[in-house]
């Protein structure tokens, strides 16, 4: 039971404060540290290394292709995921068609949805031609 409270457990949307710290912590637990490069940058910069109020680090850092591929990989991995929660509703041929455009067509469910139960009467008749 303790070990499966440590696995971060999905407790739904609260915040998006809460969101966005669980979106960091999961980021930053897929990020592996390269050692070997951060010693090599350690030794080439030296003191410029550990910056203070008065260094300016401007041009001295340079990306390897590696880390940049990583980041755009990332990204666009992020991209799909997002894009896997919305989807795109399929459009019914068959059914019936009362609006004139999409705006018109939301509102028409929304109305049907509160109130259909209470003109589906009304509106049969004036189909068959036999309303009041």
């Amino acid at each position: 039971m303790r070990k499966r409270k440590k696995q971060n457990p999905d407790l739904g949307f609260s915040t998006f404060e809460d969101s966005s710290i669980r979106q960091y912590t999961s980021l930053t637990k897929q990020i592996k540290p390269d050692f070997e490069q951060y010693e090599k940058q350690k030794a080439e910069l030296g003191d410029r290394f550990y910056a203070t109020a008065n260094t300016i680090m401007q041009g001295e850092h340079k990306d390897s292709p590696e880390a940049i591929e990583k980041l755009v990989g990332d990204v666009n991995a992020q991209a799909d995921r997002r894009q896997k929660f919305s989807r795109r509703r399929t459009f019914n041929a068959e059914s019936e068609i009362d609006f004139i455009n999409e705006k018109n067509m939301h509102f028409n469910k929304k109305l049907s949805r509160f109130y259909g139960k209470y003109t589906s009467e009304t509106k049969q008749n004036i189909e068959r031609g036999t309303a009041v």
